[in-house]
């Protein structure tokens, strides 16, 4: 009886894995119909990019322009860097007029719960303010402030508190 089960699962995986390949097959064969005398390795990997770009998200190609800018201790103040990131976002945000976005404000562990809701606040409205000054409808944009209760990093170093000071533009 135990051997039974094992060569069902056995005959199970394999089952599924040639299902897989197949799938592959036909993607990459698509590729390689509309890209001409490319090799199989090339239409691999094409088909398998097209795949994948089909896959993906708005949220997904936010993240890869970049979602989140990074703030000094007890700042609120986008520096030089900060601010290429928001121009980046903006220009995605304009490209994806349809959508609309909120703004986290978050903190490090230091500080009382009520100061960094205040922090968090005022770190995602510089945000929204760059956003705004860029072109971007104050209308598509949503202010809200987590303080402390969402860290990024876990731990009490400069490393993970640098991490954690920050603001993340997600998409509603």
């Amino acid at each position: 009886m135990y051997i039974r089960k094992i060569l069902t699962i056995s005959s199970l995986v394999l089952f599924l894995a040639s299902c897989e390949t197949a799938s592959q097959k036909a993607v990459s064969g698509s590729a390689s119909a509309t890209s001409g005398s490319s090799s199989k390795a090339d239409s691999v990997k094409k088909g398998s990019s097209l795949f994948a770009k089909a896959k993906e998200t708005a949220s997904d190609k936010l993240i890869s322009v970049g979602d989140r800018v990074y703030f000094g201790y007890d700042s609120a103040e986008l520096s030089n860097e900060a601010k290429q990131m928001l121009d980046k976002q903006s220009r995605f945000l304009r490209a994806n007029a349809d959508l609309s976005f909120t703004i986290e404000g978050h903190c490090d562990e230091r500080g009382t719960r009520e100061y960094n809701l205040a922090l968090g606040e005022q770190r995602a409205t510089a945000v929204r303010d760059y956003l705004v000054i860029e072109g971007i409808d104050p209308d598509r944009l949503r202010v809200i402030s987590y303080g402390k209760e969402k860290p990024a990093v876990i731990g009490a170093n400069d490393m993970a508190w640098s991490k954690n000071r920050r603001a993340v533009t997600t998409i509603d």
